[in-house]
């Protein structure tokens, strides 16, 4: 693999509701499978994922700003986390978790996912699902494909999240 370079301008966005929106930076076929990247700004108090693990893939999320609450299960329970700018949270694979930003405030996030998966077409299709262009269930029989499994316990952050 080449070593390769993404100017801000270069990367696609993928907006989502209220003002949230992804950057994707690097995919895992751009890596050769090393790692995936992307940039996720959520808005204030803002959803980014309702509860699910990956069964490969370790995610890493970097707080550049604001903060961010996660939601992260384990073998005494469910424990809840706010994490301001400048934290990490490495969630290790088949970890079931969910985070949002923090209420009131906004969120950056640097995420990184090692091994890489090809999984930009998992990030357009959500933006589509929250834009309210597609059903959540369409994004079912694609779990396995882009190593996203949606839990079926109650991880999520509140009323009505996934």
């Amino acid at each position: 693999m080449n070593a390769f370079v993404v100017q801000p301008e270069q990367a696609e966005h993928v907006a989502l509701t209220g003002g949230s929106g992804f950057r994707l930076l690097a995919d895992g076929t751009e890596t050769r499978g090393a790692l995936g990247a992307n940039r996720l700004t959520l808005a204030a108090g803002a959803d980014g994922a309702g509860p699910h693990h990956h069964a490969r893939s370790t995610e890493a999320f970097y707080v550049v700003e604001g903060a961010a609450r996660f939601r992260l299960a384990g073998p005494d329970g469910v424990r809840t986390e706010t994490v301001r700018a400048g934290g990490l949270v490495v969630v290790p694979p088949g970890t079931v978790h969910a985070f949002a930003a923090a209420p009131q405030q906004g969120a950056d996030l640097l995420v990184v996912l090692t091994p890489g998966i090809d999984r930009f077409g998992y990030f357009r299709a959500l933006g589509r699902v929250r834009r309210g262009e597609e059903p959540f269930d369409a994004l079912l029989p694609e779990q396995a494909r882009y190593d996203v499994h949606f839990a079926t316990r109650p991880y999520g952050l509140g009323p009505g999240r996934r």
